[in-house]
């Protein structure tokens, strides 16, 4: 019997103290509120493009429409990042995983997870050089429209910055179902 084994449930609960749990849980519920606005995105996106369609029948196409379609959808994807994570909804390629009991994926997802946080950090790490460039020199982009591009950058970190705190969250569920026990 392994010492994960051999450890009580008290001395479990003692391992993730009740710090972890109400971090995991804030975070989930963060992350689901983001995610669902971040849904409805989609709809404003269809909306932008409706219009960009219905004027170019009619009258002058405007510059703005396919740019800001774009920038909609950019923040749906980076604000639906963490809800995605939450929800195990990304693509995983999956070739003797689902054969494994879930506490040994839990332990092997416990090491995976780390490289997801690296990436994640140096992301956001170079997000944030990004957009302190964009701010700094008030950066646009290089259409005609030439929208400032500090807003889908600041909306690109946060979004970043919400699926890296989900993925700590997810480190930790994982860790707890790896020692027998599970988070909600």
């Amino acid at each position: 019997m392994s010492q994960a084994d051999r450890m009580t449930r008290a001395d479990r609960r003692a391992f993730l103290p009740g710090l972890v749990r109400g971090y995991v849980r804030w975070i989930d519920r963060v992350n689901r509120v983001v995610g669902l606005f971040a849904m409805y995105l989609v709809v404003a996106m269809i909306g932008i493009l409706l219009y960009s369609s219905i004027m170019k029948a009619v009258a002058i196409p405007p510059l703005w429409t396919l740019e800001m379609a774009q920038f909609v959808m950019a923040a749906y994807y980076m604000l639906g990042g963490g809800w995605s994570l939450q929800h195990d909804s990304h693509v995983r390629m999956d070739l003797i995983y689902s054969l494994w009991s879930p506490r040994r994926r839990a332990m092997v997802d416990c090491v995976t997870i780390l490289f997801l946080i690296f990436y994640l950090g140096v992301l956001l790490y170079g997000g944030f050089s990004s957009t302190a460039y964009a701010i700094r020199y008030g950066e646009t982009s290089y259409s005609s429209w030439a929208p400032y591009m500090a807003p889908i950058k600041i909306v690109m970190c946060i979004g970043v910055a919400l699926m890296l705190l989900q993925a700590f969250a997810q480190f930790f569920r994982d860790l707890a179902l790896a020692l027998g026990e599970e988070l909600p």
